[in-house]
């Protein structure tokens, strides 16, 4: 059988450090494969992303998947490849700009900061339901809708104490699932954790996207653009974040974990 071989590394996102933050894959590719074959690279890896990204006329085109499907916008993986590709394609590039199903989205390394450009998601007041609370084991005092469902609690350690039933939660609104309440010290804004069972990913460690609908909300309660985000999951994560109107600058640092070398069926590639 003909192979082929693709570089593939994972970094962790939203930290300094390994085994911390969130996880990502990113394959650096020369052309697109068929879809099928990213998903199965994407749950071989069985992490909650991986990313897959092709250089083209004025920047590169991103897509990300999920062990469960392709999704459109992923923050950390989004950070995760601008940092490879600014440590081992282009060392010299400050920013790097991405053609994605959401649109263009820019980063710019800002020292150890990679700082990105996202769309911050419209969200709408829906009422709390029994469902929210027998799902999340806790009831939240506010609920909100974009893309997806933000519950929002009182105080951290009801967030950090969350022990969800994953089943339950794939019946609610939304792609995702965020608990959120203010931070419980100094250093932080707001504590957040963020669920993704439809997609196959029980607890996502720190979620850029879910980002995108938890800062909008708390720019507003807390009536400042800049939020620093503290993400509780058991990896942890830091996102410094500033709202600019519809869209907001979310950064991060990142740490490299391995580099690989994956050896597939050529077969895989014959079909975009």
């Amino acid at each position: 059988m003909k192979m082929i071989t693709l570089r593939q590394y994972v970094a962790d996102a939203f930290t300094d450090r390994v085994f911390s933050g969130n996880p990502a894959a990113v394959c650096v590719l020369g052309a697109w494969p068929a879809a099928s074959a990213m998903q199965a690279i994407a749950k071989e890896n069985n992490l909650s992303e991986t990313a897959f990204t092709v250089k083209e006329e004025g920047g590169w085109a991103l897509r990300w998947f999920t062990p469960g499907g392709e999704i459109d916008l992923c923050g950390h993986a989004t950070l995760a490849t601008a940092f490879v590709l600014m440590n081992f394609y282009d060392k010299d590039a400050e920013e790097v700009t991405f053609s994605t199903q959401s649109g263009p989205l820019t980063v710019v390394r800002r020292g150890d900061l990679y700082e990105m450009d996202f769309p911050a998601y419209d969200l709408q007041a829906v009422p709390v339901t029994e469902a929210m609370t027998a799902a999340l084991g806790a009831a939240p005092k506010e609920a909100w809708l974009g893309r997806d469902l933000l519950c929002v609690f009182e105080d951290a350690a009801a967030v950090r104490g969350l022990a969800p039933d994953m089943e339950a939660l794939k019946g609610l609104p939304g792609l995702l699932a965020h608990a959120t309440a203010p931070s419980d010290t100094a250093d932080y804004d707001c504590v957040s954790r963020s669920f993704a069972p439809k997609l196959s990913v029980p607890e996502d460690p720190v979620c850029g996207s879910g980002h995108c609908h938890i800062v909008p909300y708390w720019s507003r309660r807390l009536g400042r653009e800049e939020i620093t985000a503290y993400q509780a999951s058991a990896r942890g994560g830091v996102l410094y974040c500033r709202m600019e109107g519809a869209r907001m600058k979310m950064a991060g640092k990142a740490a490299l974990y391995s580099e690989a070398t994956l050896r597939l069926p050529a077969d895989l590639f014959e079909t975009k």
